[in-house]
């Protein structure tokens, strides 16, 4: 019902506001588990995938993010919380490994969810080298990958900027990349896979590549 209200209250606003030109949502699966792996430019881009996308899709957030004071950061809650958002701390390895185990459970219960391998938001509009991440819960779960490229968020809510102005964006959906059980080393095979879901993002971005990892992940 939360899911359903937030839907109806913000795809409007969305639609007016960033007029999304969407490309490619046949490429999603209609159910099961899915992976939709995207670029990072903005810290709208994790709102406006599941505006328009075909089916309800999980993002992990800092969980700051759900108790931040003032109108402005209950609005900001409310509305993670009614796409689907599940609320994960910050932290180091520890931290992250069960970041990851939250995601896998979303991906078991036959939902989508959605990930930024880059980890943090570009500043500077390159694509970021992949954490592998993406590649674990793809291997773990079965579930294919979608690419998905979002372009103009950068433009609409520039990294620092406490609200965003209106603006036309971009969502492409890429093809879904499916990724067998690795038979060998399986560092070896979460690093290529990575790397090629990378590729396919970049392919529909057409961002130039950075060739390294963007270490601002506290800025996310």
């Amino acid at each position: 019902m939360l899911h359903r209200l937030t839907r109806a209250l913000l795809v409007p606003v969305s639609r007016l506001a960033f007029r999304p030109v969407v490309e490619g949502r046949e490429h999603v699966p209609p159910a099961g588990p899915v992976i939709l792996a995207a670029n990072h430019l903005s810290f709208l881009d994790s709102f406006l995938i599941p505006l328009v996308a075909p089916r309800p899709v999980a993002f992990l957030a800092k969980a700051e993010y759900f108790t931040r004071p003032g109108p402005l950061g209950r609005l900001t809650g409310a509305a993670l919380l009614g796409l689907g958002a599940v609320a994960v701390p910050r932290g180091e390895h520890r931290a992250a490994q069960a970041a990851l185990e939250t995601a896998l459970g979303v991906l078991r219960e036959g939902r989508a969810f959605g990930i930024h391998p880059e980890g943090s938001r570009s500043r500077d509009g390159r694509l970021y080298r992949g954490r592998t991440g993406v590649a674990w819960l793809a291997l773990a779960s079965g579930a294919p990958v979608v690419p998905v490229a979002v372009l103009g968020t950068d433009r609409v809510q520039p990294v620092g900027a406490r609200l965003p102005r209106p603006g036309r964006v971009t969502v492409r959906f890429g093809a879904p990349l499916h990724f067998p059980a690795p038979g060998g080393h399986a560092a070896r095979a979460r690093r290529a896979a990575t790397d090629r879901i990378m590729t396919e993002i970049g392919r529909l971005s057409g961002q130039p590549q950075a060739g390294c990892y963007n270490e601002l992940s506290a800025g996310r």
